[in-house]
């Protein structure tokens, strides 16, 4: 039956959104979930704004499979599957994609995966690369006439001004840790190895502050009383509308509502220049940031071209937004042309001086679309498609430092960092400088103390890091117990962390 007839026949069309598998991954929290007795960490922002698009009068369902069994009866109730996904999912989303073929159904699918790997995918019936904003209504308009596409893409990005409010009811939001939100897509930066200027541009494009506000208004008509992350690559690329518009419309909403939620973002390191901004922040509600630190070798960073983090002290950059009263997350690279055999050292240096609790340290991958991949290919280095998961312990080129140091360098560096004895230490130098603001109040829910009894038994009792853990427990206790929620919630985090590098480490090639 064709499109045009299947309409005139039902009025209401069944939309099924599907989220494929992530495999384990540093940011999946797979272990510390657990201890909060939840399935997932947060669920698909592209997708649910997608949902927010269809037509009201479409019937709609959501499948994440990171939290719920994908079933055969829910692909026989679709008319139509919506798929996105990254990089990561590959796998996950071809076994999707040929279930929908087995039962007929038609494939809508869009996402960097899709966008990036387009020539993978071709067998999917409707494809959209980049943003959709623009694309889509045109979608739904050839649709009705019977005449959808198979391809859809824009040369321009889309005014993100019109991005419709997530259609959050068709989420279980018992299953996640946190929800996101979206204020810019973008970033002014162009590092080598980074494949977003590629989908979204250069100059950084916002929503207006009030549209952020609804956003947080639906959220919070929603129920959610938790914790946000602000998914922009970079929160700050346009430091002066965050400053003067968003940041004061967030801090006044936050202000009059009792501060119900807690939010999280990423930064560049430049953020340490701005004592105002780092200040409204804070104010805001923001407790936690990611910073691409990449690397403390200044050679590396210019072969990079992460300008914006040569030619300062790192170290007194991280320190200073700690002291703002900021938890600094930070990303870390090996495998740069330019990395010497010490580097390993010195990384590991520096994550213990700084006090880093959540370090990623990943190996150097070369994503397509990249400058990075564009180099390496003319340098006939590459050798295979990455996983896009830069913490798998996997490279796809030939790197210049010999395979074997870097290999062993690498285990060296998760080795040393995961470690209970360095992994505790970095906790408490991160808590003996941390001095978090008093304006927010803290909610205590039972699913909390369900994983502070959870952690005396699987850190405290059973667990190899148990003397680490008592050792810390009973200082932040009695010498910052003010802080000792986050010691608590630090210590868990580690538990996570160790689980995934001895799985991960099972994947390394013996050197």
């Amino acid at each position: 039956m064709g499109i045009k007839m299947a309409i005139a026949g039902r009025k209401n069309m069944r939309a099924l959104f599907v989220y494929p598998h992530i495999p384990m991954t540093f940011w999946s929290f797979k272990y510390a979930l657990k201890f909060i007795s939840k399935k997932a960490a947060s669920p698909p922002l592209g997708l649910l704004t997608i949902a927010a698009m269809v037509p009201k009068a479409w019937e709609k369902k959501f499948i994440d499979m990171n939290t719920t069994r994908l079933k055969d009866k829910h692909l026989r109730w679709a008319d139509y599957v919506f798929i996105s996904g990254m990089e990561l999912q590959r796998h996950s989303a071809r076994e999707v994609i040929e279930r929908c073929k087995n039962y007929g159904v038609k494939i809508i699918a869009g996402g960097p995966l899709f966008t990036i790997e387009q020539a993978d995918f071709d067998d999917v019936d409707h494809l959209f690369l980049g943003e959709v904003e623009d694309t889509f209504p045109k979608f739904l308009e050839d649709m009705e006439r019977g005449e959808p596409r198979h391809i859809y893409c824009s040369d321009e990005f889309p005014d993100i001004t019109k991005t419709p409010i997530p259609f959050w009811k068709i989420v279980k939001k018992r299953k996640y840790s946190l929800m996101s939100i979206q204020y810019s897509r973008g970033c002014p930066f162009n590092c080598e190895f980074c494949n977003v200027t590629m989908l979204n541009g250069h100059r950084p494009r916002t929503k207006t502050k009030e549209q952020i506000i609804r956003e947080l208004d639906a959220l919070y008509q929603w129920g959610w009383r938790d914790a946000l992350f602000f998914v922009d690559d970079n929160f700050i690329g346009n430091r002066r509308k965050v400053k003067n518009e968003l940041l004061p419309a967030i801090i006044q909403w936050m202000g009059e509502r009792r501060y119900p939620f807690t939010f999280s973002t990423q930064v560049s390191v430049d953020l340490a220049d701005d004592e105002e901004l780092m200040h409204l922040m804070i104010k805001a509600g923001f407790q936690s940031v990611f910073v691409g630190i990449e690397t403390p070798h200044e050679e590396s960073l210019s072969e990079c071209a992460k300008h914006q983090n040569i030619g300062r002290d790192l170290i007194t950059s991280v320190r200073k937004i700690q002291q703002h009263g900021f938890e600094v997350q930070g990303g870390f690279i090996l495998g740069f042309d330019n990395d010497p055999e010490s580097i390993f050292v010195r990384l590991t240096e520096f994550i213990q001086n700084t006090g880093i609790v959540t370090a990623m340290v990943g190996l150097l991958n070369a994503a397509k679309g990249t400058h990075l991949y564009n180099r390496l290919e003319t340098e006939h280095r590459l050798v295979k498609k990455t996983s896009g998961d830069n913490t798998d312990c996997s490279l796809n080129f030939i790197p210049k430092m010999d395979y074997k140091t870097l290999v062993h360098g690498y285990k060296k560096v998760l080795s040393t960092i995961y470690s209970p004895h360095h992994y505790y230490e970095r906790i408490r130098t991160f808590l003996e400088g941390f001095r978090p603001p008093k304006v927010r109040p803290i909610y205590f829910r039972f699913v909390h103390i369900k994983a502070f009894v959870k952690s005396i038994w699987y850190l405290g009792i059973i667990g190899r890091e148990k003397l680490h853990y008592w050792r810390l427990f009973f200082w932040s206790l009695t010498k910052r117990p003010y802080l000792f929620p986050s010691a608590i919630v630090f210590a868990v985090y580690g538990y996570h962390f160790r689980r995934m590098f001895v799985e991960y480490e099972k994947k390394i090639p013996a050197v």
